[in-house]
């Protein structure tokens, strides 16, 4: 089965996000990598919620 260009895309995506972790911590990603990984993934997910919502604005704006 071949994977779709969307989901093509996403794997890029988190490969190149790999390397970069890479480049700047200069370690892999593992489960004992950070103290509290549920506090780490919350503070992503706020920092998530405020591109959204000035995504949702920039949109409202280019409306009007």
């Amino acid at each position: 089965m071949e994977q779709s260009e969307i989901f093509s895309q996403v794997i890029a995506d988190l490969q190149d996000r790999d390397q970069l972790g890479w480049k700047n911590y200069r370690r892999e990603l593992t489960a004992d990598t950070y103290d509290d990984p549920l506090k780490e993934a919350y503070e992503e997910a706020l920092d998530l919620a405020v591109y959204l919502k000035c995504a949702i604005l920039q949109r409202q704006n280019d409306e009007t």
